[in-house]
C-alpha cells in the first residue's frame, strides 16, 4: 500500500479477499447500471452519479464542453455523497475505515474518498478502481491454474443431483454449487422466468466461492457443460472439471419424470412457458409429436410430459456427452430422487465414496 501525494488519502491495487476483508466497507461509487453487471465482491453500492446523471454529464461533455459537463457532474456528486453520508454512512463512527473504488480509480472515487477523508475516515482508493479488480479475476479464470481437486455428480436429468448436493454440503463437505451461482436449474427450463447474472457478475461470484474453499479438501460438484445456461465456465475451472472423476447418481425413468414435475412446479403449470422450452429444443419437434406434448400438458399429465421429454431429448443427449467426457468414475448410486430417504441415502453413499478419495486418492473402475 502507498501514499498519495496528492491527499491524505490511501492508494491499494490489493483486491485479494484477504486485502478486501480488512476494511470495514468497499463502496462502489459507480452507477446502479454499472454496480448490476458486476462488482468486487461484497461492495455496497453508493453511487455519486446514478445512470440518468451519469449520461447526462456525459452528454453535456461531449455536445457542449469539458468545463460545463465538470461544474454539473461535481454539484450532482457533491448532492449524492451528501445524501449517503445522511443515510447509508450516517451512523459510522470515528474509527471506519471504508475501500472506495469506481471506474478507473478517477473523478467519481477521488470526490468520495475526499469528502470521507476529510469526515476523518481512514479511507483508501482503489487505484486502477473496478478495472484492477477485473484484471485480477481475467488472470485467474482465464489464465491461472486453480490448485483444487474435484468430485463430480452425474446422471441422467431428474436423478436428484441439486438435491445430493446439497445434501452432502449440509453435511459438511466442501461443495461448488454452480447453477446456483449462474441462477441456472440445468436443463432445458433452468433459466425460464430468471434472469441470469453477467458473465462478469457470474465470475465475481465464482471466484469468490473459489476463495473460500480449502484446497486441502474435494470439493464436490454438479457435473456441467461448459455452459451453464447463457454462461461460460472459464477455462481455469473447466480443465479441473473435465478431469475430476464423477458419481453416477441413477434413477428409473419413471421416478427421474415425477422428480422433474415436483422441481419445475413453477413451470409446468405455466402453458406459455412449455411453449419457449418446446421452442428451445435443439431438435425442434414434429407437429404430430408436439400436438402429443400439448395435449399432455392440457390434460395435467406432466410426468408423462417429462418422462416424454426426458426418454426423446434430455438421456440422448446425456449420453452422448458423457461418451466422449470419458471421466473416471468413482462408484454408481441408485436411487429414487422423489424420495427424501432414498435421497438421504444416496447422500450417505456419495460421501463414503469421497471419503475413500480423500482418505487413498482417485479411483478408477476397471
Amino acid at each position: 500500500m502507498r501514499y498519495s501525494t496528492a491527499m491524505t488519502l490511501q492508494l491499494t491495487e490489493d483486491v485479494s479477499a484477504a486485502a478486501l476483508a480488512r476494511h470495514d466497507m468497499i463502496i462502489d461509487v459507480r452507477s446502479p447500471g454499472e454496480f448490476a453487471e458486476d462488482h468486487v465482491p461484497g461492495a455496497v453500492n453508493l453511487p455519486v452519479l446514478d445512470d440518468a446523471e451519469r449520461a447526462e454529464v456525459g452528454t453535456i461533455y461531449v455536445r457542449e464542453s469539458r468545463f460545463k459537463a465538470r461544474r454539473v457532474g461535481a454539484a450532482l456528486v457533491a448532492r449524492n455523497v451528501a445524501r449517503h453520508l445522511q443515510g447509508a454512512l450516517a451512523d459510522r463512527d470515528g474509527s471506519f475505515a471504508p475501500l472506495v473504488y469506481c471506474w478507473r480509480g478517477g473523478m467519481r472515487s477521488n470526490a468520495m474518498a475526499t469528502i470521507l477523508s476529510q469526515v476523518g475516515w481512514r479511507t483508501t482508493v482503489l487505484s486502477g478502481g473496478y478495472r484492477t479488480y477485473r484484471r485480477q479475476v481475467t488472470a485467474r479464470l482465464y489464465d491461472g491454474e486453480l490448485a483444487l481437486r474435484f468430485v463430480l455428480l452425474d446422471g441422467h436429468t431428474g436423478a436428484g443431483k441439486t438435491e445430493i448436493l446439497q445434501r452432502l454440503g449440509a453435511g459438511g463437505l466442501q461443495v461448488l454449487d454452480l447453477e446456483g451461482l449462474a441462477e441456472h436449474r440445468g436443463s432445458l427450463f433452468g433459466g425460464l422466468g430468471r434472469a441470469q447474472p453477467s458473465q462478469k457478475l457470474f465470475e465475481s461470484r465464482l471466484l469468490a466461492a473459489l476463495d473460500g474453499l480449502d484446497p486441502a479438501r474435494v470439493v464436490v460438484a454438479e457435473a456441467e457443460s461448459s455452459k451453464i445456461g447463457d454462461r461460460m465456465v472459464p477455462p481455469a475451472l473447466w480443465k479441473r472439471l473435465a478431469e475430476a472423476p464423477h458419481i453416477e447418481l441413477a434413477a428409473a425413468r419413471p421416478a427421474r419424470a415425477r422428480y422433474l414435475v415436483a422441481a419445475y412446479g413453477d413451470i409446468v403449470g405455466d402453458r406459455a412457458a412449455l411453449e419457449t422450452a418446446f421452442g428451445q429444443l435443439p431438435v425442434y419437434p414434429s407437429r404430430k409429436r408436439l400436438e402429443n406434448w400439448r395435449a399432455l400438458a392440457d390434460a395435467g399429465a406432466f410426468a408423462e410430459l417429462a418422462e416424454a421429454l426426458v426418454e426423446l431429448h434430455y438421456d440422448p443427449a446425456y449420453d452422448r456427452a458423457r461418451r466422449k467426457a470419458g471421466r473416471p468414475t468413482l462408484g454408481r448410486i441408485e436411487l429414487d430422487p422423489s424420495d427424501p430417504a432414498s435421497q438421504a441415502a444416496a447422500a450417505e453413499a456419495a460421501t463414503r465414496l469421497i471419503g475413500a478419495l480423500d482418505a487413498g486418492g482417485a479411483r478408477r473402475d476397471p
